[in-house]
């Protein structure tokens, strides 16, 4: 059977990304053009700003996975693009520019769920086996699923208020540590008493959803009742580290007991986890551990397939591709799109 090379194109939010898969499974190029020095100054996104950087990176983005992978427009499949959730400014450039390139080309167009992607993102390493446990957990989503096949996915729990990158993101700006939040908390809990500061843990009892904004505030009220100054000069102190630690803990805390909730109420053996804060090295570490306790199998990407990538996009877009699931010229992004 001929491969099936498939372009993904991924401006969800602030990464532009591009990459060239073939069947799903082999991946010949991943490119993703990074914003964090653009919106790192402003302590978060900044939707505009966010935009306009993707308007000048898109075809510089493309064009460099083509090249890599050794192949041009002409040797293009399909075109899989990003079309919601997501910054709706952001999406509206990856989704223009894969429209004009399918229609000037004649290559057809499938449109895949940015959560859909980051379920298929274990694909480029591993090959699961039906169903397993999925967990999203990243800046704007901390999601539980059940994934019983490509596009067979329900949904067990979401988070009700901040998803955990953002709560993240926003404990790491009171803390002075800049954007993005995730790797400096994380490297600074390593040198800190996770068990300094008792965080509140919302388990959300007889439910599968998560909640932050609580723990949230409750580490914003304990810097601000102490007597210790939040400035980059004391970043490396004891009172930063132990707010750092005892804040990730709670926050693992939380997505690990949910998940073994989730493997002991549904029976399923099979557990994957994806998203930027799946990239967290105390995640991943009590992850194992839970995963080697209960005789699970536990799938992890590597580093540079948790964050947002058009890899995993290209790989859902390969299985829409074959479910025949294209999208007309009147495919339109969507900033809130359920799963």
């Amino acid at each position: 059977m001929e491969e099936c090379r498939v372009l993904g194109i991924d401006t969800s939010c602030d990464d532009t990304s591009a990459s060239v898969v073939i069947d799903g499974e082999r991946i010949l190029s991943n490119v993703v053009s990074s914003q964090s020095d653009i919106h790192k100054k402003y302590g978060g996104i900044v939707p505009e700003l966010a935009s306009r950087r993707h308007i000048e990176m898109i075809w510089p983005v493309v064009d460099e996975a083509l090249n890599n992978a050794g192949i041009t427009l002409n040797d293009i499949d399909v075109i899989a693009v990003c079309y919601g959730p997501g910054l709706i400014g952001s999406l509206l450039i990856g989704c223009g520019f894969a429209k004009a390139v399918g229609y000037t080309k004649k290559i057809p167009l499938v449109a895949v769920n940015h959560l859909e992607g980051h379920i298929f993102s274990v694909f480029l390493q591993d090959k699961p086996e039906f169903p397993f446990l999925s967990l999203i957990v990243s800046g704007g989503h901390t999601s539980l699923y059940i994934v019983d096949g490509f596009g067979q996915y329900m949904e067990l729990g979401k988070t009700r208020d901040d998803a955990a990158g953002e709560a993240y993101d926003k404990v790491a700006k009171l803390l002075g540590l800049g954007y993005p939040g995730g790797p400096a908390i994380d490297k600074l809990a390593g040198q800190g008493n996770p068990k300094a500061f008792d965080f509140p843990r919302a388990y959300v009892p007889e439910s599968f959803d998560f909640s932050f904004s609580g723990l949230k505030t409750a580490v914003r009220n304990t810097v601000v009742n102490s007597q210790n100054a939040i400035t980059p000069i004391a970043q490396q102190s004891t009172f930063i580290c132990d707010i750092a630690a005892s804040f990730q803990a709670a926050v693992v805390d939380v997505l690990v007991r949910k998940v073994e909730w989730a493997i002991v109420k549904k029976g399923i053996k099979r557990v994957a986890l994806s998203g930027g804060v799946s990239a967290n090295g105390e995640l991943r570490r009590r992850m194992k551990k839970m995963a080697e306790e209960r005789e699970i199998e536990l799938y992890l990407p590597s580093i540079q397939f948790c964050t947002d990538n058009a890899a995993m996009i290209a790989v859902a877009g390969y299985h829409h591709f074959k479910a025949g699931n294209i999208a007309g010229m009147d495919l339109n992004p969507k900033a809130y799109l359920p799963l």
